[in-house]
């Protein structure tokens, strides 16, 4: 699990493609503090191990479903790329419960500053927006965000300098890709309410047992 506080942006060292994964080395420096083999870092949202270490770097693998699935397909060397490591039980959690599996992608239709805060418009599939809510919370390349509008066809975030600055938000242009994962909670209700075989949660059923 991780909190969407990104601790630094790396950049993309090299890039090995098989035939249905890749292998990527990504330079750091502060997240490589006290990480050792087997462990999670989130790379642009995506919750990948940690295969092998340097001084300055680490590799992780990638798979099929995850390339299919996020904007890593397209990264190139030299690409920046958010990071954070694991949370522990003594971390703060600045931002909301951040898993690290992305749900799909957006793509930027729209940029424009409001006072000291740029304002992204994210599109994406209704797949995605049935999660998403106003005030609500979404890591966009796994830095954690408040929507604060949604509609039909997107919503839009808003960014205060500090977090542009400090994460790879300051390159995105209007036409760029994200990964997006919506926050879990609303996932969770969904398959609860549907029952997975049982009674599904209606006002009847609520009703036989006395609420």
């Amino acid at each position: 699990m991780f909190t969407g506080i990104i601790e630094e942006v790396g950049k993309l060292k090299a890039l090995k493609r098989g035939s249905k994964n890749v292998q990527l080395t990504i330079q750091a420096s502060k997240v490589l503090q006290d990480t050792k083999l087997g462990d999670s870092i989130a790379t642009n949202g995506v919750c990948l191990t940690v295969t092998n270490l340097t001084k300055d770097s680490f590799d992780v693998d990638v798979m099929i479903e995850t390339l299919n699935r996020t904007t890593m397909q397209t990264l190139q060397v030299g690409s920046k790329l958010n990071l954070e490591r694991a949370l522990t039980l003594s971390t703060r959690l600045g931002g909301h419960l951040v898993s690290g599996h992305i749900d799909g992608v957006g793509t930027i239709t729209a940029k424009h500053d409001e006072d000291i805060a740029t304002v992204y418009t994210i599109k994406t599939s209704p797949s995605i927006l049935k999660y998403i809510i106003e005030k609500g919370s979404i890591a966009i390349d796994g830095i954690s965000l408040t929507v604060v509008r949604v509609d039909h066809q997107g919503f839009d975030v808003s960014i205060i300098p500090h977090t542009k600055s400090e994460t790879t938000l300051q390159g995105k242009t209007v036409g760029s890709v994200v990964n997006l994962e919506c926050d879990l909670i609303g996932k969770y209700v969904e398959k609860l309410m549907k029952g997975e075989g049982k009674k599904t949660l209606t006002e009847e059923v609520l009703d036989n047992y006395g609420y």
